[in-house]
């Protein structure tokens, strides 16, 4: 299995584009592609495939095997591959997913990839929707409780997968580690989330860290860099437009008001090609 390895601000993937359907057993596939000592290394095993209804179609897998509906990450490595492997010329790509269909908008200088901006589409906000066992039109600011003891708030947003952003006076007071698996599988949330820990420094700057729904902690996650733009607006933090820092870079967000869509702009990078035996 022929594969690149990519990164989008170090949340990094195997990028495999030779076949016309995911293999079987994809979930160990994936763990044993995505362990970080026995394997290529990586938060997530990435499929392009074909699609009926866009040029083309993405498919994800995380490294404990679960497959994930969205990564704003990996479709802005698979922009970049699909470009610089020649299998498109175009600079608009459509590409469909788990969460729907996208387009992606490539900024090319010199033949070579060096940003993509995404359309990712609306935000989802209903708490059935998101999902969460909360009801109502909105999830902001509810009150969360984890066994540890520690308390939150946290704003529910779905960008086709699950988010909780949790807005913090200091990011140095997190323990990531300790906090993210309570939260992730916290019963509020059924098919578990992704967690973001906000510090706002500004309302069109904020620093984000992430704890990945079957992934843990990654230097960036682009679903949820646009979910922390949604809920800034939502609690009157942030503006529309927000730059927002990862571990791992920065991230340019813009929830539109006009389509009430989320654009999201920054790199990605080729690291290496190499084969895998099946």
């Amino acid at each position: 299995m022929k594969f690149t390895k990519m990164h989008g601000l170090g949340n990094d993937f195997a990028v495999v584009a030779e076949f016309l359907s995911v293999p079987e057993s994809v979930s160990d596939l994936a763990k044993n592609v995505c362990d970080r000592h026995f394997g290529v290394g990586a938060d997530g095993l990435v499929f392009i495939l074909p699609s009926q209804i866009a040029e083309f179609r993405m498919r994800i897998f995380n490294s404990d095997g679960s497959e994930s509906e969205q990564c704003g990450n990996a479709v802005r490595c698979v922009g970049k591959y699909l470009y610089e492997s020649g299998r498109t010329h175009s600079t608009t790509v459509t590409l469909e997913t788990g969460a729907g269909l996208q387009t992606l908008e490539l900024h090319v200088s010199e033949g070579l990839v060096s940003h993509v901006t995404v359309d990712m589409g609306e935000p989802k906000l209903e708490g059935a929707v998101i999902p969460t066992t909360l009801s109502g039109e909105t999830v902001i600011e509810h009150a969360i409780s984890i066994a540890s003891g520690h308390n939150y708030e946290f704003t529910g947003v779905s960008m086709g997968n699950p988010h909780a952003v949790i807005f913090v006076d200091s990011l140095a007071d997190v323990d990531l580690h300790h906090v993210g698996p309570q939260l992730e599988t916290h019963p509020y949330f059924p098919r578990k989330t992704n967690v973001e820990f906000v510090e706002v420094h500004a309302p069109n700057e904020v620093t984000m860290h992430v704890w990945e729904r079957g992934a843990g902690e990654t230097l960036a996650c682009g679903s949820g860099a646009c979910s922390v733009g949604v809920a800034g607006v939502l609690t009157s933090r942030t503006e529309r437009r927000v730059t927002v820092h990862l571990k791992g870079g920065d991230l340019l967000i813009d929830w539109k008001e006009v389509d009430n869509r989320v654009y999201m702009t920054g790199p990605a990078a080729k690291v290496y090609e190499g084969t895998w035996l099946l």
